[in-house]
């Protein structure tokens, strides 16, 4: 018995004793292979080839929190980065930005060279800072070419030219124009919504100019992808100084030069002549390039045009990242460098009284998205918590003694009103009754799903001097609307940005007076109730419905409207990212509508989707829908 208790003890002992040896040995398998897999990833980073970054900066502190922070994340290994930086002819703090980033920053990278000269005057017969003279070319010309011999000197073995308003958005840009073993190419950049503006030509004309071509266009919006060879590259190009060919390229012109003196076309013809040719990469989406503005504008316009970018980047879409939302909604899009302050604009209610904005409680997406709008534009606005449709039921519409008006039936389906658009009603119904309350005399209505144009502000002031002058009278004025009838419509005499409008849809946004606000108010609306798009048309005697106006008198509501309109929707029916909370929500019922206790019936479609639906019944969905 004591032999067999002894052997069990054997067996199990030497059971433990394997069991223990395994594990040993698989703890110091994992350690040797964690430290294989560092030790290979530390060698690959060490044998990647050396990058020269060439950064001109002229005037560009608008855009170098965002293009700076862009450049930090580059997913290559900063010790293979040099930077070498020329900034000159400032009149903004630019070197300002650049000398507090390169302090924070310089010791991540290899070498960093920073030259300015700030001297305040232009060139020579310059007549703005986005003019640009002869002596201003030649000066870029001198600086590209530094830039060159100074990658060469180094040794290093690409140069990835590139200008400060570019912005960077793809980290792995840098990896994946190296793979493609071009001695000179460029990613493909986009410019704002609607621009068919790049960093690159389709052709080029005998003279050396440019030259529109079909191919451009399918290149640029990637209807066709990969490694396009294109006769021009610009702004942002990377070139392979490891290529002996790439010795022959220059930004010096060849004796006997009688083409433009323009740096870029000096540099394309160069590669023409050494038999390099130029390519473009468009597999990815890699970012963004400001439009070079004309000799007359402004740096005042040029910040403009940057901060249209930074809204369009909250509504974007693109089949790598998904919707582009900023970094301060949800962490992507434009995203400055931590190194440095970003100031914020001083905030201002654009001339008025008040600044409304109507967000439903449960929509923190918009109104993220809207108050960091505000933010970007300067506008100082007070949130108004919508009234939510999903909340609404019989006792609150008999405590308001709300009717429907007999016989509405929405003109696109046939249906009666939803819930959804009681609650659009009574936000906006409420914002007019604070009005006069409270003593407003202008005001500014913005519902959370739009979009603003480019120069806003301006354009409103500009809107503004006008209608006082020829309207002092005026009640509303729409800045975002759907038109339906255009034909219908008249410019105000003397004026190229306001017109009457015609039967309208949505309330985007709109300029209100205490005079239209009471007008509205006194017709004692809740008591024949209509959607509030269909509403303000039959005050201003447009609506094609003539027994949905007789219940109202006098409509002698005096409205204008911008045109071109100032706002537009975000998103339209059919869109991604469309959501609504007025035509998808509970309908009211005929118990509901007389005041029944009953709860109000649910719609048999699924709640949330498109505030824009109404009048796309034509199946149109793009932006430009509502200028049929």
């Amino acid at each position: 018995m004591a032999e067999k208790r002894l052997t069990c003890l054997l067996v199990r002992g030497f059971y433990v004793f394997i069991c223990s040896l395994v594990i040993i040995v698989a703890i110091l398998s994992t350690h040797c292979n964690g430290n294989n897999s560092e030790h290979q990833h530390i060698e690959e980073e060490q044998s990647l080839p050396t990058v020269f970054v060439a950064i001109l900066v002229r005037n560009k502190a608008h855009t170098l929190p965002w293009f700076l922070g862009h450049l930090e994340l580059i997913n290559y290994p900063k010790e293979k980065i040099a930077l070498w930086i020329r900034s000159d002819h400032n009149i903004d703090n630019s070197t300002a930005i650049l000398n507090k980033w390169i302090k924070a920053t310089e010791h991540m990278y290899n070498s960093v060279e920073f030259v300015f000269d700030d001297t305040p005057t232009g060139f020579a017969g310059e007549i703005g800072p986005c003019h640009w003279t002869i002596e201003r070319f030649n000066h870029v010309i001198q600086l590209r070419q530094k830039a060159i011999k100074t990658a060469r000197n180094m040794w290093a073995d690409y140069l990835l030219m590139i200008d400060a308003d570019v912005m960077l958005e793809n980290p792995d840009t840098l990896k994946l124009l190296i793979d493609q073993q071009k001695t000179l190419i460029a990613p493909v950049m986009n410019a704002s919504v609607g621009d068919t503006y790049s960093n690159f030509w389709g052709g080029m004309d005998e003279q050396g100019y440019y030259k529109r071509v079909p191919e451009y266009f399918k290149m640029l919006e990637r209807e066709i992808q990969g490694v396009f060879q294109v006769p021009m590259i610009h702004t942002v190009f990377l070139m392979d100084l490891r290529h002996t060919i790439s010795e022959k390229l220059s930004y010096i012109a060849p004796p006997g030069y009688n083409m433009p003196e323009d740096d870029i076309i000096i540099f394309a013809l160069s590669a023409q002549d050494a038999g390099v040719p130029m390519y473009i990469l468009n597999t990815e989406y890699f970012g963004h390039v400001m439009v070079p503005l004309d000799e007359y504008h402004t740096l005042f316009i040029e910040d403009e045009q940057f901060t249209l970018l930074r809204m369009e980047m909250l509504d974007a879409d693109n089949p790598e990242t998904g919707p582009g939302v900023d970094y301060i909604v949800e962490g992507r899009g434009l995203i400055p460098s931590p190194y440095l302050d970003v100031p914020m604009k001083p905030k201002d209610r654009l001339g008025f009284d008040k600044v409304y904005m109507i967000n439903l409680q449960r929509r923190s997406e918009r109104r993220n998205r809207m108050l960091y709008v505000f933010d970007v534009l300067g506008i100082e606005a007070e949130l108004i918590p919508a009234v939510d449709g999903k909340l609404i039921n019989a006792s609150y519409l008999k405590t308001l003694d709300i009717k429907i008006l007999p016989g509405f039936s929405d003109p696109v389906k046939g249906r009666p009103m939803t819930m959804g658009e009681i609650g659009c009603f009574l936000s906006h119904y409420f914002i007019w009754k604070d009005m006069v309350e409270k003593g407003y005399s202008e005001v500014v209505v913005f519902e959370d799903d739009l979009r603003f144009e480019p120069y806003f502000r301006t354009k409103l002031r500009h809107i503004m001097r006008q209608v006082k002058e020829k309207v002092p009278d005026w009640d509303l004025i729409y800045l975002g609307r759907k038109r339906l009838n255009r034909k219908d419509e008249s410019y105000l005499s003397g004026s190229e940005t306001l017109v009457w409008p015609s039967y309208s849809y949505w309330t985007l946004s709109y300029l209100l007076s205490s005079r239209g606000a009471k007008k509205l108010l006194a017709q004692k609306p809740l008591q024949k109730l209509l959607p509030v798009d269909e509403y303000l048309p039959v005050m201003f005697n447009k609506h094609p419905e003539e027994s949905w106006k007789e219940p109202f008198h006098p409509r002698d509501l005096i409205a204008l409207s911008a045109e071109p309109l100032l706002i537009y929707p975000t998103h339209y029916l059919g869109e991604a990212h469309y959501i609504s909370d007025t035509e998808w929500s509970e309908l009211i019922t005929e118990k509901t509508n007389h005041n029944s206790a009953e709860e109000p019936q649910r719609s048999p479609t699924a709640d949330g989707i498109g505030d824009h639906q109404k009048g796309d019944h034509l199946g149109s969905s793009n932006r430009q829908q509502d200028e049929l």
